[in-house]
Formats: structure tokens, C-alpha cells, sequence
């Protein structure tokens, strides 16, 4: 898709091809919250794109109204998200629409990998989300192609690194304070295994020039778990109860 394509070019001007491993990493299991604080490895956050800017938001961090940390806003986007309160979402119609991966993957919430030669799948515990991930070599659908929270993805093999660009994502959350993305935002993370296998790795790459002068990315980890993803089973009375409180 020639629109991915343009958007993805500084990302992926550091990969002249899709690496073709023999062996690769197996990424399969549980994997729940790691230390927010880990090492992060020089030379995955060497392949993001010369300036981009890292979002210090994972884990339980929430960036308080206003602040939306290094990332540049269009002047329509940024008073779009000064007018935001935090009331405003919290609604019985509301509370339980789930975000996009943007902003999903930044709990970071438990997660389970089912690693497949053509296909990766990803069951992520926060709001019961499933990602296919194409290995099979295929491109990105036509701009008619229906959008959804969890985007259309295809992955390749960089060494040990699983890089996955998504695209086709439907309009939702960038940060938690009324910043949000459009349908034409793209992704590209890419996940690593710890030298000793216990931990997870990834930094997410994020590009939306309708609404932000510059392009994002977070450094996310996780740990090896032999525990299960539950469901998550999001109940929107909560809303009822932070109006009540809200008004008190």
C-alpha cells in the first residue's frame, strides 16, 4: 500500500531487506508486566528513525492533562486535547470501548504469543484484543480495507527481531489524556528476547502527521510467566460509580 509505504520509509531505512534467519527466537508463551525501569539496549532504540521521540507513559505512568510529553501536536489535535476531560469518557457508552494497540501496548498488560511460521498471533489480556501477524510475505490491503482497533499486520524476521508494521488502525488513543490518533496512524514495533530469555522486549514506533509534527515510540517490557491471559470482561457500571464520585 503505497500510503504505508511513504510512511514507513524512515523507519525502515535502516533495513536494506527482510532479514532470513534459519533459526529464529521463539517468542511463544505467557508473558505479564516487566520492570518499567529495565535496561533498554542501545541498538534497538538506534533503529528508530532519526527524530523521533520517546513517549514516557508505560506501566501505571499517565501523563496529567496538558502534558503530553516530547511529542509535537497540530495545533487542531492540541486543542482538541486541552478541551478533554477525563469525565468525558468515563460514560456507560464509553468506559468499555477498547483503544487501539497505540496505546494498548502500553500497560503493559499480559500477553500470550502463538508463534507459527506464516502467522504470529498475539492474545493481549487488556480488553481481550487478538492480532494476527502475517509472515507470509503478503502486502497491506487497498485503502477500502474496513479499519479496526487492532489494525492489519504482516511481520518479517530482522536477526532475532520480530518487526511488525500495522496498519488500517481505527481512530482511538494515543495518551490517556485526550490526545487521539486518526485511521491514517502506522506502527512499526519490533520484539526481542532477553539474552537469558526471561524478558520480552519491544519499542513501538507510531507516525500521524494529521495530528502530531512528529512521530513516537515507547520501550516496552515484558516478563516470561507460566500464569494464563484472562478475560478481561470490561463492566461499564464503573462508570456509574465515577460519576457518583466525581459529583460529590
Amino acid at each position: 500500500m503505497r500510503r504505508l509505504a511513504i510512511a514507513l520509509a524512515p523507519a525502515l531505512a535502516f533495513v536494506a531487506a527482510p532479514a532470513i534467519a534459519e533459526d529464529h527466537p521463539d517468542l511463544s508463551g505467557f508473558w505479564g508486566p516487566g520492570p518499567i525501569d529495565a535496561e533498554r539496549p542501545q541498538d534497538m532504540l538506534d533503529k528508530l528513525p532519526e527524530g523521533t521521540v520517546m513517549v514516557e507513559d508505560t506501566g501505571f505512568i499517565e501523563f496529567p492533562h496538558g502534558d503530553f510529553g516530547a511529542l509535537e501536536l497540530k495545533p487542531e489535535a492540541l486543542e482538541k486535547a486541552l478541551e478533554w476531560q477525563a469525565q468525558d469518557d468515563m460514560t456507560i457508552g464509553r468506559v468499555c470501548l477498547p483503544p487501539s494497540i497505540v496505546y494498548g501496548l502500553q500497560g503493559p498488560f499480559p500477553l500470550e504469543i502463538v508463534q507459527l511460521t506464516d502467522v504470529v498471533i498475539f492474545r493481549h489480556e487488556y480488553f481481550d484484543q487478538v492480532r494476527l501477524v502475517y509472515m507470509d510475505g503478503r502486502d497491506h490491503p487497498g485503502e477500502d480495507y474496513p479499519h479496526s482497533k487492532v489494525g492489519f499486520s504482516t511481520g518479517y524476521w530482522d536477526g532475532d527481531e520480530l518487526v511488525v508494521e500495522t496498519s488500517h488502525i481505527a481512530a482511538s488513543t494515543i495518551t490517556n489524556n485526550g490526545l487521539d490518533h486518526t485511521d491514517d496512524i502506522v506502527t512499526l514495533e519490533r520484539y526481542r528476547l532477553s539474552e537469558d530469555g526471561t524478558r520480552l522486549m519491544a519499542t513501538q514506533w507510531f507516525s500521524d502527521r494529521n495530528v502530531l509534527e512528529n512521530d513516537g515510540a515507547r520501550f516496552i517490557v515484558w516478563q516470561k510467566g507460566d500464569d494464563n491471559v484472562y478475560p478481561y470482561e470490561c463492566d461499564p457500571s464503573f462508570a456509574v460509580e465515577y460519576q457518583d464520585m466525581a459529583s460529590e
